[in-house]
């Protein structure tokens, strides 16, 4: 079992493709269905067993540490409107994680984010989770019954407790989207799961090593802040992650796992809008009305 419990969730980027929404709210902060972005991943987490969750923000994004507070008021408004399945939604994250915020004050790339997390983090393990990467880790039966969940961190975190180093989600993708991605290279250990041995930030499609690249699910060791406060701007003049990340790969301490689930990029428009109908058409509440407007719109 992973004694891993506390997950860094990088939320300090502009959201600048979503412009002009973004100019007064967060993008983790817009909906799919019923949720903001941030809360799947959140969820996500706790079903993994993370019970810690540092949000690395930055200024005018202070609704994201709102939505995990408690809210007395409104709560005792829906108890005394008898609407206690929605109070039971609107408390369950809140009862289940301990949410810590600190700031990145200038952003120099998602290293230097992971960064600001290490006078929370100490130096323990710990998992990173990016939430413009949405995983839907439910199974269905053919009469579209969920049968079961399995998040992709925790398929992770699996692998960590067997073999403890830096672990890192795999998914593959279309040699010419390489150039967007940190993209790993090794000898697979089972079809599944990779010994990583090289990893290369954002490669131009001929030079990429394979075509697996890694998803916005890591988990880390302690020590890669050491590393990362060394460490000089890589790709772009920012602090890699993957840069560090190569470093454990080099001796012989990286893994990549090719998780199972849905994955969604809600960083652009059009995933966003893939991942909203996604949950929306399997809403337990909302699904048929949902299913009823995509069928409208398909016509």
């Amino acid at each position: 079992m992973s004694t891993v419990r506390t997950a860094v969730l990088p939320v300090a980027g502009w959201g600048t493709r979503f412009l002009p929404a973004t100019k007064a709210v967060p993008k983790e902060m817009l909906p799919i269905a019923d949720k903001p972005c941030l809360a799947y991943v959140v969820a996500e987490a706790v079903l993994a067993g993370i019970d810690t969750m540092v949000l690395v923000t930055a200024r005018g994004k202070t609704s994201m540490e709102d939505y995990f507070d408690r809210s007395p008021a409104l709560e005792m408004a829906l108890e005394q409107a008898g609407k206690r399945e929605l109070l039971a939604d609107v408390i369950a994250l809140t009862r289940h994680a301990t949410v810590v915020s600190v700031r990145q004050q200038e952003q120099r790339g998602l290293g230097h984010a992971v960064l600001m997390a290490a006078p929370v983090v100490g130096t323990d393990d710990f998992a990173v989770l990016l939430p413009d990467d949405i995983v839907d880790g439910r199974s269905w039966d053919p009469d579209g019954a969920v049968t079961g969940e399995d998040p992709a961190l925790g398929q992770l975190l699996r692998v960590h407790a067997d073999v403890g180093g830096v672990v890192v989600a795999l998914k593959e993708v279309p040699r010419e989207d390489t150039r967007r991605y940190g993209i790993c290279a090794g000898s697979w250990l089972t079809p599944t799961q990779m010994q990583v041995e090289r990893m290369v930030e954002k490669p131009k499609p001929e030079d990429a090593p394979s075509t697996f690249s890694i998803v916005g699910r890591y988990v880390l060791p302690g020590s890669i802040f050491a590393l990362l406060r060394e460490q000089a701007p890589g790709a772009i003049g920012e602090i890699q992650l993957t840069d560090a990340l190569a470093v454990y790969a080099a001796r012989g301490e990286a893994q990549g796992v090719v998780f199972r689930g849905a994955h969604f990029d809600t960083g652009n428009p059009v995933g966003l809008l893939d991942a909203q109908l996604h949950f929306a058409m399997r809403h337990p509440v909302y699904g048929d009305a949902a299913r009823a407007v995509v069928a409208k719109h398909a016509r």
